[in-house]
């Protein structure tokens, strides 16, 4: 197998893995994650999103935890935006990269965005154009690839679909998801091929929940491909609050050990990132949701 050498991880946890916390998590710690984040080597990552609070109160500090980032150069801080309203507020923010967020299930788009796929994709235009025209990065996830909560398995046909009308109105890379983890290798492929139908091999990324044990294999199988580029979290944190059952995206952690073992560059420094993993758990009351996470806290101990 031709395995890349270098692979790069974005990491979620910020933003996706804590919008569903019931919990309020304070700005503060917030800051102190992605600080953490940093420290171990990460280079992207995924803060916060400017969405109505009343809808994600959890993400109603977003330009409190902007504002407190000891910012690197060499890092990039994404956030989410899911229309004009919420760009506009982002940009006063100043991230390097907006996200914006369609589905390649008809069913999943009308009830987490209350729209078609092609009336969310419209949406998404004029946030796109000022974007791009502030010279700011446009990532484009695509939800539900390989399944639906409410449709069911999802045809690698609508992965090209939606991809395609990502790529028409000027997003610049997209990120194939199994929302709810029901993937297994040789679905996960089907999706990423549909999506390179209209990306570069150096446009496309997989973000895999965790919900069935199959991230890790599937993260595999993009690697044999050659997608060097995934979404993870620190810690495994994460849900989708439309999609009843699943659990975290794959943790960073585990991720990292993976390559690490065979022998892939990531750039990051696991036990680092095992510290920043600790340090949310902690706050949160609750253990990592990383395997490899626990198992290195436990011969820490010894």
């Amino acid at each position: 197998m031709n395995y890349p050498e270098f692979v790069k991880l974005v990491d979620v946890g910020p933003r996706d893995g804590l919008q569903n916390e019931k919990q309020t998590v304070p700005a503060a710690i917030k800051v102190g994650l992605v600080h953490r984040l940093q420290d171990a080597g990460l280079k992207h990552i995924e803060v916060t999103s400017f969405v109505s609070p009343k809808w994600v109160p959890q993400m109603a500090d977003n330009a409190e935890v902007m504002a407190g980032l000891q910012r690197r150069s060499d890092v990039q801080y994404a956030v989410l935006t899911p229309n004009l309203k919420g760009f506009e507020a982002a940009v006063l923010t100043q991230p390097d990269e907006i996200v914006v967020f369609g589905a390649a299930s008809e069913a999943f788009s009308q009830r987490n965005i209350n729209c078609s796929i092609e009336e969310s994709i419209e949406r998404f235009r004029e946030v796109v154009t000022a974007a791009r025209a502030a010279n700011i990065h446009v990532r484009g996830a695509i939800s539900c690839t390989v399944g639906c909560p409410y449709e069911g398995e999802i045809a690698p046909a609508s992965v090209a679909k939606v991809t395609g009308l990502m790529k028409d109105i000027g997003v610049q890379h997209v990120g194939v998801a199994d929302t709810i983890g029901v993937g297994t290798p040789l679905k996960v492929q089907r999706a990423m091929e549909a999506a390179l139908q209209h990306y570069d091999l150096n446009d496309v990324s997989g973000h895999f929940h965790d919900t069935y044990g199959q991230a890790l294999a599937n993260t595999l199988a993009c690697l044999e491909m050659g997608v060097w580029q995934f979404d993870t979290s620190v810690a495994g944190l994460g849900g989708c609050p439309y999609a009843k059952g699943a659990t975290g995206n794959v943790a960073t952690e585990d991720v990292v050990y993976m390559l690490h073992g065979m022998g892939i560059n990531t750039g990051i420094d696991l036990d680092g990132l095992i510290d920043a993993g600790q340090f949310i758990s902690e706050h949160l009351g609750r253990p990592s949701g990383s395997r490899v996470a626990r198992a290195l806290l436990v011969k820490r101990s010894v």
